[in-house]
């Protein structure tokens, strides 16, 4: 009689766990690559319950200051990238971290790269998630994007950032 309990306990348990959905990402990566397909960096993202964690280690990107983007779609045909379309933004704001009408979803600080071309930087997106509503892992996917100029904060649709100089697409 203990062989039956034990057996139907176990297959109780198997087919519980085959009914739980699949637990939500809570890690993504991409590599970003230049227009002529040279790898220039790669960010690891993080589901905090703040918002996504983007931690981004550049490694050949021109010096300068550079808007830096995450667009709503996870394409990034060169050489100008124009396939990972528009900033992410979900709830169709305007662009700028300092627009009374925005910002964007995707909208981040300006990266600084110092005369070297490297830079590691940590950024906190509070507006994005790797599971939930304005999630970066929705079908279409998205795409982190540098610009060869610095962002305004303004401006829209892009800040006036200039030429899309890197991108890469965000995978689970």
């Amino acid at each position: 009689m203990a062989g039956k309990s034990t057996l139907a306990v176990a297959f109780f348990a198997m087919s519980l766990a085959l009914a739980v959905p699949a637990l939500p990402a809570d890690k993504a990566t991409t590599v970003l690559k230049d227009a002529k397909g040279n790898e220039v960096g790669n960010a690891e993202l993080t589901a905090t319950p703040s918002g996504v964690l983007i931690s981004l280690d550049l490694m050949a990107v021109p010096v300068g200051e550079h808007a830096f983007h995450i667009h709503a779609v996870g394409k990034c045909e060169p050489p100008d990238f124009k396939s990972a379309g528009p900033h992410f933004s979900p709830d169709e704001t305007k662009h700028g971290l300092m627009n009374a009408e925005g910002p964007h979803a995707g909208d981040m600080p300006n990266l600084h790269v110092p005369g070297n071309g490297k830079l590691q930087v940590e950024v906190l997106s509070p507006m994005v998630t790797l599971n939930e509503k304005a999630t970066l892992l929705d079908q279409d996917g998205s795409a982190l994007v540098i610009h060869a100029g610095a962002d305004d904060y303004v401006s829209d649709p892009a800040g006036n950032a200039g030429d899309r100089i890197a991108c890469g697409v965000v995978t689970p």
